[in-house]
């Protein structure tokens, strides 16, 4: 699903720049 993918790639980005959440 869209909605799967998008929140993977949120905490995936959230890992990488943890600074900018």
């Amino acid at each position: 699903m869209i909605v799967a993918v998008a929140l993977l790639g949120y905490l995936v980005l959230a890992l990488i720049f943890p600074e900018r959440f």
